[in-house]
């Protein structure tokens, strides 16, 4: 069931056919790259579509903003995604650091977003926590 507000309304949309372009595109690469049925050119695409998949999530997520039009809601907003932005951040750098230092092994860089990802929860329970809400539009 969708949202009644608007703009969670088309924000919901949006993150369905991000989502579902990002899961059609990650086994349709994973199949037709592992099988060596697309090379050179139709390879890097189906390697890069779901790439542009979860840049269609930050593109949901920044229009979520712009269309919110509750300022209170939009601040929470806001707030959360700086905060999973500086989580997400700061664990790569820390990781970067130890991983140069050689103490750590190598992490596939796509996997910063499960980091951003951890951070918007943790975002919405700083928001629950210092403002009382946990900012859904729903």
């Amino acid at each position: 069931m969708l949202p009644k507000n608007p703009a969670a309304r088309r924000y919901m949309i949006r993150i369905s056919v991000a989502m579902t372009v990002y899961i059609g595109g990650l086994f349709a690469a994973n199949y037709l790259i592992d099988n060596a049925l697309v090379a050179g050119p139709l390879a890097w695409a189906a390697a890069l579509l779901p790439a542009f998949a979860i840049a269609g999530v930050f593109y949901a997520v920044g229009m979520l903003i712009v269309e919110l039009k509750d300022e209170f809601l939009r601040m929470l907003l806001v707030r959360q995604n700086l905060i999973a932005t500086a989580f997400a951040m700061s664990v790569v750098v820390a990781w970067g650091f130890l991983e140069s230092f050689g103490l750590v092994g190598h992490v596939a860089g796509y996997l910063i977003v499960v980091l951003w990802a951890a951070g918007m929860f943790v975002g919405a329970v700083s928001n629950r926590l210092t403002h009382g809400s946990w900012g859904q539009c729903w």
